[in-house]
């Protein structure tokens, strides 16, 4: 029976091109937005190298105190994490690090800019970098201040010219490193890993930083297994309670949660409350959610109409087959699959469409050392999208054809 249904769908398809090509035109456009929207997502939060571990990583990227007489937002400080992250239960392991600063080198008379980030030991453990040359410093080359670094692939060929860089020093923002290791360039996207350049962070130019409770660090916490990840969040809340706050008349309450990368991200958005610790991504899901729908809405309205129009055209074929004995139910079934093949042709040409606006993105460098493409994760999104969309627009005219009167629908006319 599904073969007869897709034979008939051809050639309903066949019928009327230009209904047709509208059709497909509404659906790919509409499927391309939403899986380009879709990619970037999971390219900046999906699991994927150096960030392996994502669903039991938590960080620390937003710290805020405020009060009666005065807001701070920032970034958490070295001295803040030192003293109140540490031997949380639960906790395999905890690195603090710095924000990506951008620091100038200067070679054969040719100005260089790249980032630099300054960490601990224990991201190269949390963190699982590939190394195309070498490893990452140890815990006692920062507990040493040892002026050694790790560089990504990019550096490499900006000082080296892609010759092997392992033993070779290389000058940034006026100090001099010695590379212990290459990596592979790392988006932008991915914040926490993202660098040009690390660094051992006690190779700092002054230590002011370790007294600092908002600052320039952040902190990744990986923890023992997913359940514990809601007992890190609150047990870090709870301690932050305890902190006695400089300038009490200004600032009375601080905030700086473990969280998801995700929920960071959210927590920076309009509609988020950014003073409580709570976890806001669902606020982000949830609108991300209803816009998706909304734009599906809007262009499935359209095909409802087309469709309902080729229903009115094709009464007295439903007529007959009604009158020969075709149950409401078949007729239901048809239409529905040749909505859902039209729509599947159509999440097709909207994933091809998909890849070369990919493609381009990734061209424009708009994003640094990103690389935007449909994994089989964005596919089975994709397929998912189509679906409901080709639902969505089936449902109703397809129950409209169920409720054609079979006298008058051999007249032409509908009920």
């Amino acid at each position: 029976m599904l073969k007869n249904y897709l034979k008939i769908a051809f050639k309903v398809l066949l019928r009327r091109k230009f209904f047709t090509f509208i059709s497909l035109f509404g659906i790919s456009f509409t499927l391309t937005v939403l899986m380009v929207v879709t990619a970037f997502f999971d390219h900046a939060f999906s699991p994927m190298a150096p960030e392996t571990q994502y669903r039991r990583t938590l960080g620390v990227q937003y710290a805020c105190m405020y009060g009666p007489n005065g807001t701070w937002n920032s970034s958490a400080g070295y001295q803040l994490l030192d003293r109140y992250a540490r031997g949380l239960d639960g906790v395999e392991r905890l690195s603090l690090f710095s924000n990506t600063q951008t620091v100038h080198s200067y070679m054969n008379g040719q100005k260089i800019t790249s980032w630099l980030k300054r960490t601990d030991g224990e991201f190269w453990n949390i963190l699982q970098f590939t190394f195309l040359e070498g490893g990452p410093f140890s815990s006692k080359d920062v507990d040493d201040a040892q002026f050694v670094a790790v560089i990504n692939e990019t550096t490499r060929q900006r000082f080296f010219g892609g010759r092997p860089a392992l033993g070779q020093t290389i000058e940034a923002d006026g100090q001099r490193f010695r590379v212990v290791g290459v990596v592979p360039n790392v988006s932008l996207a991915r914040d926490i890993p993202f660098a040009d350049i690390w660094a051992p962070l006690t190779t700092a130019k002054t230590d002011a930083y370790k007294r600092e409770m908002l600052g320039n660090f952040n902190a990744i916490a990986l923890a023992r297994d997913e359940a514990a990840l809601p007992h890190i969040h609150d047990e870090f809340n709870a301690r932050l309670t305890h902190v006695e706050l400089e300038q009490p008349k200004i600032y009375t309450t601080l905030v700086a949660p473990f969280e998801t990368k995700f929920d960071t991200f959210a927590r920076l958005l309009p509609n988020s409350d950014y003073k409580s610790p709570d976890r806001q991504g669902w606020k982000l899901l949830s609108t991300l959610l209803a816009l998706g729908l909304l734009f599906m809405l809007l262009p499935a309205v359209n095909l409802m109409n087309i469709n309902v129009s080729r229903i009115m055209e094709r009464s007295s074929e439903i007529g007959v087959r009604k009158a020969f004995g075709a149950s409401s139910r078949t007729l239901i079934g048809q239409f529905i699959v040749e909505n859902v093949l039209l729509t599947l042709i159509g999440g097709l040409i909207g994933l091809v469409l998909s890849e070369l606006a990919l493609r381009a993105l990734t061209a424009s460098n708009l994003i640094k050392y990103a690389q935007f493409h449909l994994n089989p994760r964005v596919f089975m999104y994709g397929l998912g999208m189509a679906l409901v969309f080709g639902l969505m627009s089936g449902v109703y005219p397809a129950w409209r054809m169920s409720r054609l009167n079979p006298v008058q629908a051999l007249k032409g006319a509908a009920r």
